[in-house]
């Protein structure tokens, strides 16, 4: 005679049978909404004794010579193996903690419940009682009834604040030293040059700088900043750009507003890019400029003449002029970058972007040369300094644009014709 639990499996497959050519459609709403319960219940209860029989079925791997019984059950079932191992080590917790168990077996939490659930127990501390554990597994199945899955794991992170408070705190303060210590462990920054122009960055980093970047990006990329009052006609009718593609520019401008002071020592300096070109190319609208000394195989080492013209206003970088015969005409002319003094002077003079209809606050501008530029024999001095946005100190510098002084000391750009 069959066990009785085959008994059951099959009579279950007979009553499903049954219903095999029934419609759906001829049911009443209240009727479908009984049935969906009903039927989540019936499947909870199965789940629960195919778990059972599971966690007991070693030797029919040991038979077949598989790995485990999950092993087993992939091949037996077609199913995904990741799924049936998980299956296993459920079936195994299951043993050991009776009252997620009925739950299931009765139908008051469902197979994604259980998972969560059982999770959440075998992550509390080490240190934590068997009867806290008891607790916190008697509470769980309690907030099954009204919690969904998602619900129910960010509630079994914290189940030690309801049932335990007085050891609660510390034992988070551990599980946090452990994550920030595995984080500075595993953490990684990688820059691979495509050779299209771009870089790849790709990494990881502890969460807590993470957040700390995610706050200096938003400050570039808050909508606010677009959404000023008096818009110039250009920008508002400019289509507006994917958060990603901002974010990436505001990493930039990140990069550019660093002060090099903070930065640590190298090589008898403080950290320092150096851009090496002839003063015709500095001079010329096309041409190019050379970046730092790259290692071999690197591809970031190229600049058009213009962009390093920019950067010659602002970012912290060693301009290295070469005459016709290749010698050092220039080398770091510190007089040509804004001192902090000037900034703030040209902060309390300009108060924001000078460019026309552009209200960006002065503490997210750059330094512009408005008059003759550097490479020209400009000086850098409050008269020839003005205020720009990173946008507008862009367009300052590209040669598709014509710039118009105007009469309140503001600039306008054009496309030239």
């Amino acid at each position: 005679m069959a066990h009785p639990i085959r008994l059951a499996a099959r009579e279950i497959e007979v009553a499903l049978k049954s219903v095999a050519d029934v419609n759906p459609a001829f049911m009443t709403t209240p009727d479908k909404a009984a049935a969906l319960v009903e039927l989540a219940a019936v499947e909870a209860r199965v789940a629960e004794l195919r778990l059972r029989v599971t966690a007991d079925a070693g030797d029919v791997a040991d038979e077949s010579g598989a790995r485990d019984a999950g092993a087993w059950a992939a091949v037996a079932t077609h199913r995904r193996r990741g799924d049936c191992a998980a299956e296993l080590r459920l079936a195994l917790a299951l043993e050991d903690r009776p009252v997620l168990a009925g739950a299931l077996r009765d139908g008051r939490a469902n197979l994604d419940q259980a998972h969560v659930i059982a999770a959440a127990l075998a992550n509390l501390p080490r240190e934590v009682s068997a009867e806290v554990v008891d607790q916190a597994e008697a509470v769980l199945v309690e907030y099954a009834d009204r919690f969904d899955p998602t619900e129910l794991s960010r509630l079994g992170r914290r189940i030690l604040d309801v049932i335990a408070p007085e050891i609660a705190e510390a034992a988070e303060a551990r599980r946090l030293a452990d994550l920030e210590a595995s984080a500075r462990r595993r953490m990684r920054l990688r820059l691979r040059a495509l050779g299209d122009g771009t870089t790849r960055i790709s990494g990881l980093i502890p969460d807590e700088h993470a957040a700390r970047l995610a706050t200096y990006l938003h400050a570039f990329t808050n909508p606010r900043r677009e959404d000023a009052a008096s818009p110039s006609p250009e920008a508002a009718q400019a289509p507006r750009q994917p958060y990603g593609r901002r974010a990436a520019q505001a990493f930039c401008q990140l990069l550019e507003t660093l002060d090099p002071t903070r930065l640590p020592i190298h090589g008898g300096d403080a950290t320092t890019l150096m851009v090496t070109m002839s003063l015709a190319s500095l001079r010329a609208e096309l041409a190019t400029a050379t970046l730092g000394n790259p290692a071999p195989g690197d591809s970031h080492d190229r600049i058009t003449a213009e962009e390093a013209r920019r950067l010659a206003c602002t970012a912290q970088i060693i301009p290295a002029v070469l005459g016709a015969k290749g010698e050092v005409l220039d080398l770091g002319r510190s007089q040509r970058l804004f001192t902090r003094a000037q900034r703030r002077a040209l902060a309390l003079r300009d108060g924001e972007c000078r460019a026309e209809g552009c209200h960006i606050p002065a503490p997210w501008c750059e330094a512009h040369h408005a008059g003759d530029p550097w490479a020209a024999g400009g000086r850098t001095d409050l008269a020839d300094g003005l205020l720009l946005c990173s946008h507008h100190h862009h367009r300052a510098h590209d040669p598709r644009f014509a710039v118009d002084r105007l009469g309140d000391g503001g600039v306008r750009f054009h496309r030239r014709t």
